[in-house]
């Protein structure tokens, strides 16, 4: 059958979608959410389909602007339209779901089909929910994570040493990779850190970076700036790094499970190269990992995974259970890291996690420890590295922490009584940091001024929300958040529960 394109003026997340009238489906034999292939100037593609009658009228097809992009296809011209195949995948699908277990050649096949848009949204989920409920096999796993990198691009560095760091994140403030990717560059080491935006937190790296300079870049941009700088700080979007886990976590996300949180991570290393890698595990109350144990179980995880890619890892323990530094949300970080590399903030807890890091990094590679890390940090070498970076990325090299706005309302909050902070509750913060517009508003987020096991007095501030408008600090007003416990160390009470509590568990995202 052939129809006439209209291009529709929609997108759809890089979901390959057409609309047919009703009377051409029933001729095609197929109904809503089917699998048709459309064929134009000898490029082809499955889509799935949409009925509307008030979309598209009879002989013409409704194009979303991903599938007319791919095509090359403009309004008006004829498109050749037949039902598509049965994709093979589905059957290996359903056998993840009974709780089989899959080889590589079915995973792989899943994950093609997942990429190239053969499986609607439904089977992806009834895939993951299958992966969540019966788990992976470290085959399965192992499986799963090449096939991500193989269906994706690839970083090709003419190096041998490629290092990198990654945090399994959750953790609100965490600015690390600021800090560590200019001292690793500036080492002489190569570290092409890719990054995410926020999904559930208040900033991602990729988030707090951009204050800084571009990180919208392509592969090949990328790679020009490593090869120059010997490090980079972009975001993984646009780098069609594995591209599978970014449809992946568009689905887990709504159903709060993360079962691919180790083949997408260690996938997107395996794609840029990676031969070393220090895997960050923040563990603590308001983190994704709650004890030493489970962090240590975790770890020989990412361990195990590691030696069938080919990656040697270490893993680091960090402790999560307070925001790092005193920022939280993308330019009030920006601006606290960048202050710590030019030597005017001596943020302790932040300095120390990047050293660490970096400095696990050094000895794996043999170059030094996490002395060499803090000499070249305090030597200023990390400030002109990452300033070098920022010129090659497209940003202002020259840019002054006063450079960078912050919302212009502010809203305080103070200390009920006097004591000690004896907690802080990150997932608090970070539903009014993004209540006040963080991460899209870039100036969004908060500045703390007391840490767990500070003093505090009646009446002192101890944070401040900051905002673009007033209107999301009144949205900041309304929710009933307590970020920070107070007492006494002494006081073993905490709280006295009389009544039935309804309690949100939240799901943290990141990668």
């Amino acid at each position: 059958m052939q129809l006439r394109a209209k291009v529709l003026e929609i997108e759809a997340g890089n979901k390959k979608i057409v609309v047919l009238n009703r009377e051409d489906a029933e001729e095609l034999g197929i109904k809503g959410l089917a699998r048709i292939k459309l064929s134009f100037n000898q490029k082809a593609i499955t889509c799935i389909v949409n009925i509307a009658e008030a979309i598209v009228q009879k002989g013409w097809i409704g194009i979303y602007k991903e599938v007319a992009k791919i095509l090359g296809v403009k309004d008006n011209e004829l498109i050749e339209v037949k039902v598509a195949e049965y994709p093979n995948s589905l059957k290996y699908l359903k056998r993840k779901i009974l709780g089989k277990r899959l080889n590589y050649f079915e995973i792989r096949e899943i994950v093609k089909d997942v990429v190239e848009g053969n499986l609607t949204e439904i089977e992806i989920a009834s895939f993951i929910t299958a992966l969540h409920s019966f788990g992976l096999s470290l085959d399965e796993v192992t499986s799963l994570t090449l096939a991500m990198v193989e269906t994706g691009k690839k970083l090709e560095l003419k190096r041998k040493v490629i290092v990198d760091k990654h945090s399994i994140g959750g953790v609100p403030g965490d600015k690390t990779s600021l800090i560590l990717v200019p001292i690793v560059a500036a080492a002489g080491l190569t570290i092409p850190k890719t990054s995410s935006r926020a999904i559930t937190n208040a900033a991602g790296t990729a988030d707090r970076a951009e204050v800084l300079m571009p990180v919208d870049l392509t592969i090949e941009e990328m790679k020009k700036v490593v090869e120059k700088a010997n490090g980079c700080l972009v975001w993984g979007g646009r780098l069609d790094l594995a591209p599978a886990d970014d449809i992946f976590i568009q689905i887990e996300y709504p159903l709060g499970i993360d079962p691919l949180m180790l083949p997408s991570i260690m996938a997107k290393k395996k794609a840029v190269g990676s031969k070393y890698l220090v895997i960050d595990i923040p563990t603590g109350r308001g983190s994704k990992i709650k004890t030493i144990g489970d962090a240590n179980l975790l770890a020989n995880e990412f361990i195990e995974l590691s030696k069938k890619l080919f990656i040697k890892t270490n893993c680091a323990i960090t402790y999560g259970e307070q925001p790092l530094g005193y920022t939280i949300g993308p330019a009030l970080e920006a601006k606290e890291a960048l202050e710590i590399l030019m030597g005017r903030k001596n943020v302790i807890d932040a300095i120390d996690k990047a050293t660490s890091l970096a400095g696990v990094l050094f000895e794996m590679v043999g170059v030094g420890n996490k002395q060499t890390a803090l000499e070249i940090l305090k030597s200023g070498k990390a400030e002109t590295k990452l300033r070098e970076i920022i010129s090659l990325q497209g940003g202002n090299e020259g840019i002054k922490p006063e450079d960078i706005e912050i919302g212009n309302y502010g809203l305080d909050f103070y200390a009920e009584k006097d004591g000690v902070a004896l907690w802080i509750d990150n997932t608090a913060l970070i539903n009014l940091a993004r209540a006040a517009g963080a991460p899209k508003d870039k100036e969004a987020g908060i500045l703390l001024y007391k840490k767990i096991g500070e003093r505090v007095k009646k009446g002192e501030k101890i944070f401040t929300v900051f905002a673009k408008n007033e209107r999301k600090l009144d949205r900041v007003l309304k929710l009933e958040e307590r970020p920070f416990g107070i007492g006494e160390r002494a006081e073993m009470l905490i709280q006295v529960v009389k009544e039935q509590i309804l309690h949100k568990k939240t799901f943290i995202l990141e990668r």
